[in-house]
């Protein structure tokens, strides 16, 4: 009884590897005989003796085989011309037809000798199978008949393409293409199953890619597994169960690998179109192949029925080598392919590879649909439908109207800027619209109290200043909003920018470390407004000459930025345009001026060249170069930058005018004191009437046009301007400001001028020892003419404290 079942076991395993192409015979064996050396060493003679043919009639199975005769060179209209596949029912061959069409053809043709009644079943069973169907992803069949010698053939289209997952890594197709080919290859299995036939050998290499007037069309071949869902006549079924399973181990379905199970139905092949989608995202199979490969066949079929694979984006992290090149071939890296696949995929894939097939996808049609929803960004049938999923799902497709919305609600707030994030993400959860309509009711509430004083009408009447209400607000700020940290933190960095605007550095400085502290804890250090934040910050460091600290937050910020956010991200170009400037203050201009020109060249690419930030940036370069000596390019820069201003922004735009500024220094460096001292006042002019006369940029201008006063020995205006200057900026910006140290300076060389020593040598130490910046420190003694002094004893002194002082900032002490 023993050796009888044993033999059944041998002609079985023989039938089923014959099924293979013969250069995987061999692995099959191994697997499916695992341990069994003796069943192994049988099957393995059977199929040596079955390829002698000639010796055949040896074999103790000989009387189950005819030697096989070589295939004929044409069959009627039909010239045989190579043989391009082979398996154990028979043989496909590439065929040219002469008549009535002329053609190349794909040719079937039954293993000669091989004529036992379950082959021919299956091999009609196939013919009948594709004669069934016309659907353009299915293979043809175009004639079917016998040779002279009884040798049953059909003939089908013929297929010259790719596996579809060979062909879409040659391509390196996207996801989204992927699974656009992916939804064509169901529509075909489809109409199988609507034509009552079950595919049940679904794979990458009997779904081939071909391409039409360009575009890639599927085609399924290979129904030589195929079963009828109902039987074809009385009696006869195309159903043929090999070694107690049907199809080809990684893409069966776990029904087909148990043979206690029930007939399988159409679900077996929305298993394996899963298995196909799973390898389509991944690049990998949803079992270990490697693992299977050691394990013993009956082991392989048992973890398929029993075990449930990870989900396609877990599979990917955690074969990170592999995977690596699979999201390059994807058009990606791995981290945001992953990402990617987190979710509505991960959510269709699994749904496909259930165990239990009645939670599966009922046909191929509903896999299809669902990949078309996730598409059209609408919510798939996979993932449980939330509230919050749901309205994610409708933004995507209707991010206009949206879009349209917030920035309605956001007008009406009355703080557009701010809250354009949070109402967009109001849009997409929607158990967060209470919250957010508390927030806009805080900020309502918020920009009321701006405008209240205790008592305006005992003060000055009914007149409240800009200045009153900006310092209510800030105080606000600390005070009203500590139950919302996030709008909290946005709302400093907002008035922050406006105090900046005014030329009030300190408080600016104040406030954008009170936001930067609560944006690095409720945020994170490498959030992107955390980031935009620091910068901020290091802008105002080096405003108020701490630049050694500037430069040290600047270089970090700019780090984490191009690693976060990427080199040509707004906020890291913001972060290498600080980061310059900090170093020109320190008369590091090599450096400076390096990332000036990559921020100059980066906003071109990004922003366009009339992109006002782009020529903000030419005008900014012009200026290291004028401090570094390179008068002629820095002229050339400056007029250019002026020239764009004035005709994108205006005449009178606050750029426009930096711009002239920087041209009037250019030329001033240059030797052209005249028409300086022309851009200088109408610059100041304009700043004066448009800005008032305490504003930063209004100072900066009065002290420019003393400067070039001063070189045109005009020192009489040039004392009376800078006196003026310095005055106000004592006072609103503080003795210590570099801004007062510069102006200082500059006075302290006009006293030079007059004569007046003792006043000289009292302004240039003030300014030397209250923040003078480090670049005019060092060159304290060629911009200015110091030649009055030379004979006095100080000043030896003041020249060895001018360069310690020089030497200290650029290390930053």
């Amino acid at each position: 009884m023993e050796k009888t079942r044993q033999w059944e076991r041998v002609k079985e395993l023989f039938d089923a590897a014959l099924q293979r192409p013969a250069s995987e015979r061999g692995e099959f064996l191994r697997e499916a005989c695992g341990p069994d050396s003796s069943l192994l060493k049988e099957v393995e003679s059977l199929l040596s003796a079955y390829d002698r043919s000639d010796r055949l009639s040896d074999h103790p199975f000989a009387s189950e085989f005819q030697p096989e005769a070589p295939a004929p060179h044409s069959i009627g209209p039909y010239h045989l011309i190579k043989k391009i596949g082979e398996g154990g029912m028979g043989q496909v061959w590439l065929a040219e037809q002469s008549a009535p069409l002329e053609r190349q053809v794909a040719l079937k043709l039954i293993r000669a000798g091989m004529y036992d009644d379950a082959l021919l079943r299956r091999f009609q069973a196939e013919r009948q199978s594709l004669a069934l169907m016309d659907h353009p992803a299915i293979a043809k069949v175009f004639d079917a008949g016998a040779t002279a010698d009884g040798q049953p053939y059909f003939v089908m289209e013929y297929v010259p393409g790719e596996p579809i997952t060979d062909y879409c890594d040659h391509k390196k197709l996207n996801i989204r293409e992927r699974l656009e080919l992916f939804v064509k290859a169901c529509e075909g299995v489809q109409h199988a199953h609507q034509k009552a036939i079950i595919h049940r050998d679904l794979k990458p290499a009997n779904i081939l890619v071909v391409e039409t007037d360009g575009k890639p069309s599927p085609r399924l071949i290979d129904f030589g597994l195929a079963k009828a869902v109902t039987p074809l006549a009385a009696g006869e079924s195309l159903f043929t169960r090999v070694w107690g399973f049907v199809g080809t181990p990684g893409y069966m379905s776990p029904e087909q690998a148990d043979p206690n199970a029930e007939d399988v139905d159409t679900r077996a092949d929305v298993y394996s179109l899963g298995v196909i989608l799973y390898e389509l995202l991944t690049g990998l199979l949803p079992f270990d192949a490697v693992k299977w490969r050691k394990q013993a066949l009956d082991q392989v079929l048992r973890q398929l029925r029993e075990q449930d694979p990870p989900r396609p984006s877990d599979r990917l992290m955690d074969e990170r080598e592999s995977s690596t090149s699979a999201a390059q071939l994807r058009g990606t890296e791995l981290k945001p392919l992953s990402g990617l696949l987190r979710g509505d995929l991960d959510c269709i894939a699994m749904k496909a590879l259930e165990k239990d097939r009645n939670r599966r996808y009922e046909s191929p049609s509903e896999l299809a649909a669902d990949i078309e929803r996730y598409l059209h960004h609408e919510p798939v049938v996979a993932r449980p439908a939330s509230a919050g999923y749901r309205v994610q799902k409708y933004v995507r497709r209707h991010r206009v109207a949206v879009g349209v919305a917030a920035v309605l609600v956001l007008l009406l707030a009355g703080f557009a800027g701010l809250e354009a994030v949070q109402l967009r993400r109001m849009t997409q959860e929607r158990d967060r619209t209470a919250r957010e309509r508390d927030r806009a009711n805080r900020i309502a509430d918020f920009a009321m109290n701006m405008f209240r004083v205790s008592d305006p009408s005992a003060a000055r009447g009914n007149t409240v200043t800009a200045r009153e209400i900006l310092d209510k607000a800030s105080k606000n700020i600390e005070t009203s909003l500590t139950q919302d940290p996030e709008m909290q933190a946005e709302m400093m960095y907002v008035m922050g920018n406006v105090y900046f605007s005014l030329g009030l550095n300190s408080r600016a400085q104040s406030l954008f470390e009170h936001a930067l502290d609560i944006q690095r804890l409720t945020l994170g250090p490498e959030n992107q407004e955390t980031l935009e934040s620091t910068t901020s910050l290091g802008n105002m460091l080096r405003l108020q000459g701490e630049f050694a600290t500037a430069e040290k937050l600047e270089r970090d910020t700019l780090d984490v930025s191009r690693r976060v956010l990427g080199p040509t991200h707004p906020t890291t170009i913001l972060a290498m345009s600080n980061l310059a400037d900090t170093l020109a203050d320190e008369a590091q201009y090599p450096e400076a001026e390096k990332l000036e020109r990559g921020v100059v060249e980066r906003r071109r690419q990004v922003l366009g060249p009339d992109n006002p930030d782009t020529i903000h940036s030419i005008s900014r370069l012009s200026v290291f170069l004028i401090r570094d000596g390179k008068f002629a390019e820095a002229e050339e820069l400056s007029r250019e930058a002026l020239d764009a201003h004035r005709r994108i922004l205006g005449p009178e735009n606050p750029q426009t005018l930096t711009s002239m500024n920087n041209l009037a220094m250019a030329l001033d460096y240059d030797g052209h004191h005249i028409e300086a001292e022309k851009l200088y006042e109408q610059t100041l002019d304009i700043r004066r009437r448009i800005l008032g006369p305490e504003h930063q940029a209004t100072l900066q201008s009065m002290n420019n046009l003393a400067d070039a006063l001063t070189k045109m020995g005009e020192y009489a205006r040039a004392e009376a301007l800078l006196s003026q200057t310095r005055d106000i900026q004592r006072r609103v910006l503080g003795p210590n400001d570099p801004d007062t140290a510069l102006s200082t300076s500059n006075l302290g060389c006009v006293e030079a001028h007059l004569g007046k020593r003792t006043e000289a040598f009292s302004l240039l130490y003030e300014a030397l020892d209250h923040g003078l910046p480090s670049w005019a420190s060092k060159t304290l003694f060629t911009d200015c003419d110091l030649e009055s002094l030379r004979g006095d004893p100080r000043f030896a002194a003041l020249i060895a404290h001018a360069k310690e002082r020089a030497v200290a900032g650029q290390k930053g002490i």
